[in-house]
């Protein structure tokens, strides 16, 4: 088991890892459709593109938590 300290860290990896697993074949499919080589493309296309998720993930999450708080009542 992994430290609880770690855990933002391993959730925006899952988190991004997921979204671009998505984005990234529903990109390929929209440029290839279902021919031979859809499979190896997507699995390229997520190999660059998972970083770079996770690395916005990281970045932008203390910015999308203001942007959060600003539009949420506290409870009181």
């Amino acid at each position: 088991m992994l430290p609880a300290k770690l855990s933002p860290i391993l959730f925006s990896l899952i988190l991004s890892g997921i979204m671009s697993l998505v984005e990234a074949g529903l990109t390929t499919f929209r440029s290839l459709g279902w021919e031979t080589g859809f499979t190896i493309a997507w699995m390229k296309d997520w190999g660059l593109g998972w970083p770079v998720a996770f690395t916005l993930v990281i970045m932008l999450s203390p910015l999308v938590r203001r942007i959060v708080s600003w539009l949420v009542k506290a409870d009181s």
